[in-house]
C-alpha cells in the first residue's frame, strides 16, 4: 500500500444507477480494512467545489446494499467544467487530506477523474450508468437491474395486449446506446426492435408483424431505443410509430415511455456483485499509486484502463473520434480499438440477429 494515502474521497455523479450504492459500500470497506479514512463527497463534484463532505465509518455504508439511487446524490456540475471550479475542488482536497478520489459514474465523471489526475489528486473511475455505453468496459453497473425492471414492466404490458388483441410500442431509455432495448426485448420476445446501431426498414418489419397476426399472434410489442427519436430528427417518433402502425395494420396500438422507472430500485445480485467486486478493485488501484483508471470488466473479469484511452475508445466507437485524437494514438492502438470496436459492434448486431429469428 502506497504510504501517502491517509484518507480517499468517494462520489457519485452524472445519471443514478441502481447498486452506486453497493460500489459505495464497496469502496468504503475496502479502504477501512487497509487503516484508509474515507470521506463523502455529496453531490458529485459539486461537493468538492462547495464543500459537502463526510467522514464515513463501517456504520455509514450498513444496509445500503438494497437501495437504488445514491445515498451520496448526484449533480451534473457545469462550474466544476471551468478551471476556476476545478482549483475549488483541488483546494476542498487539500484542505481536507483527501489524498485520492474514486469517481462513480459515466463518461461525464471520467473526463472529471482526468481533470483531477493531471492536476495532482489520484482518481480512478467507476462505471455506473444504466446505458451499459461505456465503450471499454463490457459492464456498467445498473444495466442489468434497469434491463429486468424492463422485463418486468413489459411482461405486464404483454397480460393486457393478449387480453385485447393489441400492440405496445415501448421507448427504453438507454441514451444513444440500444443495449437495454435489445436485451430486454428479446428477453420478452419482441416482435420488433429499433435501435441506432442497426439499420431498420420500417414497412418489412410491419409486414412480419401481419404474417405473425395472420398465423394467430395476439399480442405485439415493439421496442425503440430512446436514442433513436434523435437520430432520425423527430422527438416524437415513437410515438408518430405507433400510430402509423395502427394506420397500416388496424392493430389497435398503445405507446409507453417507460422513462426513469428503469433507474431506480433495489440492484439485482449482479449489480451487486460487480459493484463490490470494481469498488475493491479501484481502491486497490489508488493504494497501489494508480491514477487516471477507468476499472471494468471484460470477459467477465475486472481489468482497468487508461480513461484518456477509454475516452477515445468510447468515441471511436460511436464515430466521434477527430483526426487530432487519431494522430495522438500509435497504429497498434489504432488497430487494437478498431479490432475492439469491431467485435463489440458485431456481438450486438449477432444478438440482433435473435430478434427476426424468434419474433414470428
Amino acid at each position: 500500500m502506497a504510504t501517502q494515502f491517509r484518507r480517499i474521497g468517494v462520489l457519485t455523479s452524472g445519471g443514478d444507477s441502481p447498486g452506486m450504492n453497493a460500489a459505495l459500500r464497496a469502496v468504503t470497506r475496502a479502504a477501512i480494512d487497509k487503516g484508509v479514512e474515507v470521506v463523502g463527497i455529496y453531490e458529485g463534484y459539486k461537493g468538492l467545489v462547495h464543500p459537502q463532505l463526510k467522514r464515513f465509518t463501517d456504520r455509514d455504508v450498513s444496509n445500503i446494499l438494497s437501495r437504488g439511487g445514491t445515498i451520496l446524490y448526484s449533480n451534473r456540475c457545469l462550474e466544476f467544467k471551468e478551471e476556476e471550479g476545478m482549483q475549488k475542488a483541488i483546494a476542498t482536497c487539500r484542505e481536507n487530506n483527501i489524498d485520492g478520489i474514486v469517481a462513480i459514474g459515466g463518461d461525464g465523471t471520467f473526463r472529471g477523474a482526468t481533470d483531477l489526475s493531471v492536476r495532482g489528486i489520484p482518481t480512478i473511475g467507476i462505471p455506473g450508468t444504466i446505458d451499459n455505453d461505456i465503450t471499454s468496459t463490457e459492464y456498467s453497473i445498473g444495466f442489468d437491474t434497469a434491463v429486468n425492471t424492463a422485463v418486468e414492466m413489459i411482461d405486464r404490458l404483454r397480460d393486457t395486449c393478449e387480453s385485447h388483441a393489441r400492440c405496445n410500442v415501448v421507448e427504453i431509455m438507454g441514451r444513444n446506446a440500444g443495449w437495454i432495448s435489445l436485451e430486454a426485448g428479446i428477453a420478452v420476445g419482441a416482435s420488433a426492435i429499433i435501435l441506432n446501431e442497426v439499420e431498420f426498414d420500417e414497412d418489412k418489419t410491419i409486414a412480419q408483424i401481419m404474417k405473425a397476426k395472420k398465423n394467430g399472434k395476439r399480442n405485439f410489442i415493439v421496442c425503440i431505443a430512446e436514442g433513436v427519436p434523435a437520430t432520425v430528427g423527430d422527438k416524437l417518433y415513437s410515438e408518430k410509430f405507433a400510430k402509423r402502425f395502427e394506420e397500416k395494420t388496424g392493430i389497435e396500438t398503445k405507446f409507453v415511455r417507460l422513462a426513469h422507472v428503469l433507474r431506480g430500485g433495489a440492484p439485482t445480485m449482479r449489480d451487486r456483485l460487480i459493484a463490490a467486486q470494481m469498488g475493491s478493485e479501484a481502491v486497490r488501484l489508488l493504494l497501489e499509486g494508480k491514477s487516471n483508471l477507468v476499472v471494468g470488466m471484460r470477459d467477465e473479469k475486472i481489468i482497468s484502463t487508461e480513461i484518456g484511452y477509454a475516452l477515445k475508445l468510447d468515441r471511436m466507437y460511436k464515430g466521434k473520434i477527430t483526426e487530432e485524437e487519431l494522430a495522438s494514438l500509435t497504429p497498434e492502438q489504432i488497430s487494437e480499438m478498431r479490432a475492439y470496436c469491431d467485435k463489440r459492434t458485431e456481438d450486438l448486431r449477432k444478438m440482433y440477429s435473435l430478434v427476426a429469428e424468434l419474433s414470428h
